[in-house]
């Protein structure tokens, strides 16, 4: 078997958004080369909303540490790495960065047998703001996943077990631009557009990997929950007007040292689920050993409040806190859930959920290092 790609994904953890020392210390060692990341993911300790400036922040900052090494002003190095920055690490979520890197190989003979990690990005064009959360933003979701698969060698939709998105919100200028131009926006509330952002972006990856069989209509969006993909994690920003598209899976052109798997939470305490993607993997139920803490590389999850404001049937009351958004309080809750059972609160939980697994669940993924 030949093997033409090699992934590696290293977990930093940062003392505050703009925290760029411990990147910076694994390049000037030698222990990673800035040419060879391919994107990088983050948990920032802000609030998560509009006003969440961290994830600018965060990733201005990354891209000013970067910059000299690649010998590119920050601006371009934006468009060569996909950076996505989630914002909010309630509980007891800690801050932290992954890396991935990848380096191409001449095709080479290899003794690595089966299926290995492998990551594609791709970014679709920007979009107007009477685009975000319609049909246009869905459709160029899936043209550039369907590219990130590509970017990745991954041919079978089944391989992909995860699908990171960073996409845009409204903002009042942005909003009032539309109507300037006799357009009008998929909502006027720009807290509203991050979700109605995030559940078109979701329903793209749905239509790219065949989740759902034709075109979704704009008034299906935030509306039919019947309509979701169980690998999208899409996360809204107030820093870009386009998407940005990280593929995760297997395939059998990745040398890489590691595996992902995933599976489905049904609700927000879901344990058996981050269980079998923890078993996905060849964890097991002990996930917590410290052999097992040594091959785990990170957990994904996506987080929202049930929308029927239940839970198994008792009454929750996220969607009703005015002090703490729903969103927060969901973060809050699975990452809580997640850190228990994986042994480690760096996870990667990022909180809104729209048409991401089903209502009031959402998918969960783990990397770990093959044994």
């Amino acid at each position: 078997m030949t093997r033409t790609t090699s992934i590696d994904v290293i977990r930093i953890p940062t003392k505050g958004p703009g925290d760029v020392s411990g990147l910076v210390k694994l390049i000037e060692t030698g222990k990673l080369q800035p040419s060879a990341i391919l994107a990088i993911l983050g948990k920032t300790e802000g609030n998560g909303g509009v006003n969440d400036f961290t994830r600018e922040y965060a990733t201005a900052a990354l891209c000013s540490a970067l910059a000299p090494y690649l010998k590119l002003p920050p601006h371009d190095v934006e468009a060569r790495i996909a950076f996505v920055m989630s914002g909010g690490t309630e509980g007891v979520l800690s801050p932290h960065l992954i890396v991935f890197t990848r380096a191409v190989h001449a095709e080479h003979a290899t003794a690595i047998t089966g299926k290995r990690l492998s990551i594609g990005i791709a970014q679709t064009r920007d979009f107007l703001p009477e685009e975000i959360g319609r049909q246009a933003q869905i459709e160029e979701t899936a043209d550039a996943v369907r590219r990130a698969m590509a970017d990745a060698g991954i041919d079978d939709v089944r391989d992909v077990h995860f699908v990171q998105i960073k996409c845009p919100l409204l903002t009042m200028e942005r909003i009032a631009a539309a109507y300037t131009r006799g357009r009008t926006t998929a909502t006027i509330g720009t807290y509203t557009s991050m979700a109605y952002s995030r559940g078109a972006s979701a329903l793209g990856v749905a239509l790219a990997l065949g989740e759902i069989d034709k075109a979704v209509r704009d008034d299906q969006v935030l509306k039919d929950w019947e309509l979701f993909s169980s690998v999208a994690s899409t996360s809204s920003g107030i820093e870009l007007m386009h998407n940005v598209v990280i593929v995760m899976g297997n395939s059998t052109a990745a040398a890489s040292p590691f595996v992902i798997g995933h599976a489905v939470m049904s609700d927000a305490i879901d344990a058996a689920a981050v269980m079998d993607a923890l078993d996905s993997v060849g964890l097991g139920r002990e996930a917590t050993d410290p052999a097992a803490q040594r091959r785990l590389v990170n957990v994904f999850a996506k987080a929202e409040a049930a929308p029927d404001g239940t839970v198994r049937g008792q009454r929750h009351t996220m969607l009703e806190d005015t002090d703490i958004s729903s969103t927060r309080h969901a973060r809050a809750a699975v990452g809580g859930l997640i850190a228990g059972l994986s042994g480690t609160s760096a996870v990667y939980v990022s909180g809104g959920a729209e048409h991401q697994g089903p209502p009031g669940g959402g998918p969960v993924a783990a990397i770990a290092r093959v044994s």
